[in-house]
């Protein structure tokens, strides 16, 4: 998409944040305590949420075609129902 469009600015944007999250999940597993892991997913929470700015930004400079939006839209609110899930049961143990 960047060579394509030349676009750089919000596809690098996209890259960031679409990679932070599974970074941050991925830390999270190796956290030393429930509040380190609650934290890491709470990053990751907010880097997929930021994510979906960058998708929506693209789809409507239309430089993303609508259909690949969708669907990574569908993929980016199933990932934060499970991400947000965890934070609610695991914030009810540690508060």
């Amino acid at each position: 998409m960047q060579k394509e469009n030349k676009e750089y600015i919000l596809t690098e944007q996209l890259l960031k944040s679409g990679t932070s999250i599974g970074a941050n999940v991925e830390e999270a597993v190796g956290a030393q305590t429930d509040k380190d892991f609650f934290y890491k997913l709470t990053i990751a929470y907010k880097e997929a949420r930021e994510s979906k700015y960058w998708i929506r930004l693209l789809t409507d400079a239309d430089f993303l075609e609508k259909s690949v939006a969708e669907t990574l839209m569908t993929d980016l609110e199933e990932l934060l129902k499970l991400l947000g899930s965890i934070q609610k049961t695991l914030k009810a143990k540690i508060v």
